[in-house]
């Protein structure tokens, strides 16, 4: 069938601000989706409320929204925009549920929109626990034995039946928010009331414990005439009982047989059949090895992080071809590179993949590192190999942990087997290197594989790697024999990692290597679905090169690597940036990047990709085969940043700001006296090694002091502390770090205001964009601070003083390409607190709402010594736009509900969200709606802080109170306002009786929460207050700041201030020239 011609405008849901369950897999499915139908000549509308998107760039659609993903919100823009169609199912989760908010609202009927790729109906019979089970019983499919429940009581009830442990999974959620694996009735109240908490539909399910068997995927891809074909089959290695975002897993399946293959297809196909899915479908299944029972687990009628990974494993584009097939085309009309056209397709390649975890435990103080059916983990990484152990030891390496191999993680190697096995006890992050360490030390594997249910064969294949890595171990101090030196190479060990078991630097391994014709090779995964014939590379050293080079011009792109907190898909926004340019430059672009989810990992970003991992060893493979005139190392995050050095060490050339430069920026000493040549005033500040030292450094300056390790992203490692012992013990815990660097030190600037900008340089003169101002104050990690642009608080005289700091020190360094500045305003002075010459997170946010393309305008400066041409640098003028931007970050505290949700200087935020309007308090209420937390316009306020706050508290208790708010209060915090005017209630703490704040909440009195930590002695009596938040869902505001911004938003919207809804596009047309 050609594309239907009937609809002519398309509405596509994003999935919103980057959490833990729904990362950027979904800005790469949905950026593909807008090609693909931009190509076929539809007109697209984009709602999306995250601005570090490449499917928000004002290029990717015809009219895009940044606005808060609810139905009010939409329902404006289809009002507005009249879309004839809405494709719902690559924006994750959150396009599916509002798809379906959306047409019970009657919307969808009201203003003529069709839902196309997933008919609503199909949406509920998918992601509705009870509809999803009467679909399986007529199909004949078997499901875990399991009942519905709408409250706690119920859940008891069915559990009673079923036998503990069970599982509870609330409906339309992912990622496996709020539910888990219960062994008891105490657990089981506590689950199933934060499961019924999560899900849409006040619904849960509790079904029968599959733990230990295997958890199988199919990816399945249907069209409008009911073809369907399989485009990967998945089999996670971790068993059922860790949820598949944590789980390690390979494609296609190796211990599978092709017969339970086959069954596991006919049922997923019949399954997608019934439902009726066009596009995508992933399917998840549970087989008993014992009794060879399968049951279906759940599907995602949409494109989902499986499938990410299904496209990237395989070359099957999946939201590509399912936004065509969602318009009307089949898969006989869509090309395939091996037969004909796609209905013909079928899964092969003589390689493996593998897709390991990456977590971010150690960001929350508290936190159990324990896997369990919620999901925990931030990334992920895939490595492709030709055998099972090569792949597994690339994606080790891939990971950016610090670890090259297997073994030696942590003090594992010095525990004893007993001690091993209890860490073995419960999955958890580290399992996979607790077990190398346990078969080193004689493990049986039999005991393993029946305290972990992973399967012998995985297990063998680890001993065999342990076994090789021993008797290299036996040559420590002698030279290791060529032939086992090969054998390592193919069995996927690293050259850094061989050269650290034998005790020797890496160039010498590598140059004894390349002696014995041991190079890396590549072979190519070919891509479906395309006209001209594509594919992308990967290394090994089983095998022949099959990657041919050409003679252009090239510049290499270095990415990100894996998401984690403080690294995420901004980075990546700028890599992409990067390749589009220097393509349009008139250059080859090499991108080398390891994450599955991105933009810049899909097959025609740049014109060749190497799947790889960002080591130098990998990347130098590739230098010295491609030849690139230059390589961009400052916009992948601190991943690239780390081997800058190394790789300029043997000989590649580093485009742009050099890595010495960046090391200054770090060295506190070099830095400090780069600000004393300027005459640019910063925090005192000392290095510190030793405990001593630091003591000395805090006597000399003074309490409070800023404390961080040196060369990390997202302030890892970094605190506020207030006096000796707390000094005492972060030197203490802080060796872990950064062995071989020195911590800063500085003193902290308390309740200065803090502001940023990101600046273009071309070595001489630089450009600063905007001066963004931050809503709370310093010691609030910039990546989880909101942030204000254009500022509304800083005065003109600091603005021209920042701009001319930020010039000066752009020029000073020799940037080329992109600078970040961080500095603090303490009684009114500017004081630099730290420069990053690189891209940096709110990059892509300036872009946004200043309209100006950073990335582009810096790769072109970077491209400079290349091409001869850049723009010139002094012709870019700060425009006055008339409408602010608040960003405003997202937080992962619901999935961390032991952790006190409070901020500090370590980022703990996975994403962001921007809201826009013509006032800045429209703009900020925006913002803490499109988090999801929508501030309430009536009610009872609770405002409990601490002494120091109570003054500026009173500032936002008394404009609420004039709204028409009821204010309660804690003792000490009430009798504050009841002096200065704001009458209130006042509430018992949980230590001084009942009913106390706790009932009010779990009770449903409270609408909005205004509290602090009471210093010290309190800050660990008070935490369940703010827990309580997360859990029963209630706006909290943990800084006064922010509390003064909320109030003016309430405000803002209860007078009535209303903006005119406008899209990017609409805001940038309306920057004055």
């Amino acid at each position: 069938m050609p594309k239907r011609n009937d609809i002519n405008k398309i509405l596509i849901i994003g999935s919103g601000p980057i959490i833990i369950g729904q990362a950027c897999e979904f800005d790469y499915s949905g950026t593909q989706a807008c090609k693909a139908l931009r190509n076929l000549g539809y007109k697209i509308v984009l709602v999306n409320s995250n601005p570090a998107t490449i499917m928000t760039d004002p290029a990717t659609a015809d009219a895009t929204y940044i606005e808060p993903l609810n139905v009010d919100r939409l329902t404006e823009i289809i009002a507005k925009e009249r879309p004839d169609a809405l494709l719902p199912n690559l924006g994750g989760q959150s396009g599916l549920n509002l798809c379906e908010e959306l047409y019970n609202a009657g919307v969808l009927d009201k203003y003529n929109v069709q839902v196309i790729g997933v008919q609503v109906d199909a949406i509920n019979r998918g992601e509705d626990r009870i509809a999803f089970k009467e679909a399986m019983n007529e199909l004949g499919i078997e499901m875990a034995k399991s009942s519905p429940a709408y409250s706690v009581e119920e859940a008891l009830q069915i559990a009673a039946e079923l036998n503990y442990p069970v599982v509870i999974r609330p409906a339309y959620t992912m990622g496996g928010t709020g539910g888990g694996i219960v062994y008891n009735e105490e657990e089981l109240k506590k689950v199933a009331a934060r499961g019924l908490a999560a899900s849409m539909v006040h619904q849960i399910l509790v079904e029968e414990s599959v733990i230990g068997w295997e958890e199988l995927e199919v990816e399945v891809v249907r069209d409008a005439t009911g073809k369907k074909i399989s485009i990967c089959f998945i089999e996670n290695i971790d068993p059922m009982g860790v949820h598949t975002g944590d789980s390690f897993c390979s494609a296609p399946m190796l211990t599978i047989s092709k017969e339970l293959q086959d069954r596991l297809e006919k049922q997923a196909h019949a399954i997608v059949e019934s439902i009726g899915v066009i596009g995508g479908t992933n399917v998840q299944f549970a087989h008993d090895p014992k009794t060879d029972r399968i049951i279906i687990i759940e599907i995602n009628p949409r494109t989902s992080r499986s499938s990410a990974l299904a496209s990237k494993a395989t070359g099957f584009p999946i939201a590509y071809v399912s936004a065509l097939l969602a318009c009307g085309l089949t898969l006989d009309e869509i090309p395939y590179w091996k037969e004909g056209t796609l209905d013909n397709y079928k899964p092969s390649g003589d390689y493996v993949v593998i897709k390991f975890a990456r977590w971010a435990f150690e960001k929350f103080k508290g936190s159990q590192d324990k896997l369990g059916t919620q999901m925990k983990a931030v990334g992920e990484v895939m490595s492709i190999g030709k055998n099972y152990k090569e792949a597994l030891q690339k994606a080790i390496r891939s990971l950016e942990t610090g670890r090259y191999g297997l073994g030696f993680a942590k003090d594992f190697h010095e525990l004893t087997l007993d001690q091993l096995y209890v860490k073995l006890a419960e999955p958890s992050s580290e399992r996979q290197f607790i077990m190398y360490e346990a078969i080193r030390k004689g493990a049986p594997l039999e005991k393993l594989h029946e305290m972990t249910h992973i399967k012998m064969w995985f297990l063998e294949q680890m001993k065999e790697l342990v076994d090789l890595e021993e008797e290299i171990i036996s040559y420590k101090g002698k030279e290791l024999p060529g032939d086992l030196l090969i054998q390592a190479k193919k069995d996927g060990f690293s050259d850094k990692y061989l050269a650290k078991l034998l005790d020797i630097d890496e160039w010498e391994l590598f140059k004894r290597r390349e002696d014995l014709g041991m190079k890396e090779c590549w072979d190519a995964v070919p891509v479906s679905g395309v006209k001209d014939p594509a594919a992308y590379y990967y290394s090994t050293y089983n095998g022949e090169d099959k990657a041919p080079v050409s003679d252009r011009r090239k510049v290499m792109v270095l990415g990100g690597g894996p998401n984690r907190i403080g690294q995420g898909i901004e980075f990546d926004y700028c890599c992409v940036h990067a390749a589009l340019t220097l393509r349009e430059l008139g250059f080859e672009t090499i991108m080398v990047n390891c994450n599955p989810e991105t933009v810049s990992t899909d097959y025609d970003t740049s014109d060749k990709l190497y799947f790889e991992p960002l080591t130098v060893e990998d990347v130098m493979s590739i230098y010295n085969k491609e030849k690139p005139e230059g390589v961009i190392v400052q916009f992948g995050g601190q991943t690239p940043l780390n081997i800058a050095a190394e790789l300029e060490r043997r000989g590649a050339h580093i485009l742009g700001t050099s890595p010495k430069v960046i090391d200054m920026a770090e060295d506190r000493d070099l830095f400090n006296a780069m600000m004393h040549k300027l005459n640019i005033p910063m925090p005192k500040s000392g290095m510190a090694v030793t405990i001593e030292d630091a003591l000395e450094i805090a006597h000399r300056i003074g309490y409070p002091m800023m404390v961080r390790p040196s060369y990390v992203l997202g302030g890892r490692g970094m605190e506020v502390v207030y006096d000796d012992d707390m000094l005492r013990d972060y030197m203490a815990a802080a060796i872990d770090v950064t062995p071989e660097r020195p911590i800063l030190m500085d003193m902290f600037l308390q309740d200065a205001m803090e502001c940023e900008t990101d600046a273009i340089s071309d070595g001489t003169h630089a450009f600063v964009p905007t001066v963004m101002q931050h809503i709370e104050q310093a010691g609030i990690h910039s990546g989880d601070s909101a942030c204000v642009i254009p500022s509304v608080k800083i005065s003109e005289k600091n603005k021209e003083i920042i701009r001319k700091y930020t010039t000066d020190i752009a020029c000073e360094m020799g940037v080329v390409g992109l600078m970040n500045m961080q500095y603090a305003i303490y009684k009114d002075e500017v004081y630099v607190l730290e420069a990053n010459p690189r891209a940096s997170r709110t990059v892509p946010l300036v872009s946004k709402v200043c309209n100006i393309n950073m990335a582009n305008i810096a790769t072109q400066l970077m491209a400079y010594e290349l091409t001869g041409v850049r723009p010139d640098v002094t012709k870019f003028k700060e425009k006055e736009h008339p409408y602010y931007g608040v960003k405003e970050a997202v937080l992962p505290f619901n999935m961390f509900p032991e952790v006190d949700p409070l901020l500090g200087p370590e980022m703990r935020s996975t994403g962001e969200v921007l809201g826009m309007s013509r006032t800045f308090p429209l703009a900020y209420y925006k913002a803490e709606e499109a988090t999801g937390t929508k501030l309430p316009l009536s009610g009872t306020a609770l405002v409990s802080v601490n002494h120091a706050d109570k003054e500026l508290a009173l500032e936002a208790a008394k404009q609420l109170f004039e709204l028409g708010f009821k204010i309660v209060a804690t003792e000490g915090t009430g009798r504050y306002l009841e002096e200065h005017g704001v009458s209130c209630r006042i509430l018992k703490k949980i230590q001084e009786g009942r009913p106390n704040i706790y009932d009010a909440m779990v009770n449903g009195e409270i609408d909005l929460i205004i509290n602090s930590p009471a210093g010290k002695q309190s800050k660990y009596d008070d935490s369940y207050l703010r827990k309580t938040a997360i859990n029963k869902k209630i706006p909290y505001i943990t800084t006064m700041y922010a509390a003064k911004a909320a109030a003016k938003g309430i405000a803002a919207v209860i007078k009535g201030e209303h903006d005119e809804l406008k899209s990017l596009q609409e805001y940038h047309a309306s920057i004055p020239e």
